[in-house]
């Protein structure tokens, strides 16, 4: 008996050790790009299940709520995803003992501060502003995601390794917000950590290094940006962390699954030219409230050009334009994508990138889940 357990126990600490690991992680995250809108994206091209998401071999379904209500924000919402706890609505990676706006709660370390602390490259690319919800859960602490002037400043003062080395997004106001804020010049205390505040994407060049690429608009060519900051981030022997969000929102419809195609062009894009080590992950922060109510096969799902309100596309689509609490879509490859299956609370989202790297969470995150 005892030889036969000792058999076991070589064959399982050989498994483990033959276990693949991911160098990289890559995590799209759609905003309000729930199954309603992904489902509706594929009719919109034209056939069902037509999207490269859709066909990602490792599929699960994930939770939104947050530590108290059924229905989340962006801020909450990313926070159970890169902290692997689950915080209160307006809340950016602080535990669920914050209030919003007049009490932190207990600062949560997200997966990109552990990939700083580690060594490896880390990037963040949105096409909101820079300080959005989803965007800044990844790299700021703060007990309200309306605080855009102290949110940007932290870039300043990273808690691990050198902070964030791209931010790419829409700059907003939030270089006066944070110089306002602090009563520094937060541009020259950007350049002298040594980062390059760019403009424009023609001055993001593999050349760069760290850079911090303010945009003067959403609408920038979002493919662009995510190949040059793979291209960069690659450099790194290490490794990298990067998450790309997108905004799915279909209250403009139209434009929302315009979007949505162009997502899943730029993920399929990038899962054929990065390594094979790395771990791809799609998911949603929230689900958002359009369902496809009727329509024939070959015909046009959107109402005339120019009558897209609420009111007049409600016979094909409904768009009540608001957040729902339901599960939203988990798809991915790569090393440790095994793990994306079956019903899962959104904070595992956490767990499954940590264990992919074969990373320790620590205490305060709770206890590594491999699954």
């Amino acid at each position: 008996m005892k030889k036969l357990l000792l058999v076991l126990l070589i064959l399982t600490s050989s498994l483990w050790a033959a276990e693949k690991r991911a160098r990289n992680v890559i995590l799209f995250i759609g905003d309000a790009g729930g199954l309603p809108v992904i489902s509706l994206a594929a009719a919109y091209k034209g056939q069902p299940q037509s999207l490269f998401i859709q066909h990602m071999p490792h599929v699960g379904l994930m939770d939104t709520s947050t530590a108290s209500a059924w229905v989340t924000d962006s801020a909450a919402a990313m926070t159970a995803i890169v902290t692997g706890s689950k915080t209160q609505g307006g809340v950016l990676s602080q535990s669920d003992s914050a209030v919003r706006g007049k009490k932190d709660g207990e600062t949560l370390k997200t997966i990109l501060e552990f990939a700083e602390e580690r060594g490896l490259s880390t990037g963040v690319v949105t096409s909101d502003v820079v300080t959005g919800a989803t965007a800044a859960a990844c790299y700021a602490h703060s007990n309200d995601r309306g605080k855009t002037g102290e949110i940007f400043a932290e870039l300043l003062k990273p808690r691990y390794g050198d902070g964030v080395d791209i931010l790419v997004g829409a700059a907003g106001k939030v270089l006066q917000e944070a110089t306002a804020t602090t009563g520094n010049d937060i541009e020259a205390g950007l350049r002298s950590s040594r980062y390059s505040v760019l403009k424009s994407l023609e001055e993001f060049r593999p050349g760069v290094g760290r850079a911090i690429v303010l945009l003067d608009s959403n609408e920038f060519d979002l493919a662009s940006a995510v190949r040059r900051t793979t291209e960069i981030l690659s450099h790194n022997r290490k490794g990298y962390f990067l998450m790309v969000e997108c905004d799915l929102h279909t209250d403009r419809l139209k434009r929302g699954l315009e979007r949505t195609l162009l997502f899943d062009g730029i993920i399929e894009q990038t899962a054929q030219t990065v390594s094979k080590d790395t771990l791809i992950i799609f998911s949603a922060d929230h689900s958002f409230d359009t369902p496809l109510r009727r329509g024939v096969k070959g015909e046009s799902l959107l109402p005339p050009q120019g009558t897209e309100t609420k009111a007049e596309a409600k016979p094909t689509i409904r768009v009540d334009g608001g957040h729902t609490g339901e599960e939203v879509l988990v798809t991915a490859q790569g090393p440790g994508a095994e793990r994306v299956r079956g019903f899962f609370p959104n904070t595992q989202l956490f767990h499954i990138m940590m264990a992919a790297y074969g990373w320790e969470a620590g205490s305060r995150s709770g206890s590594l889940a491999v699954r």
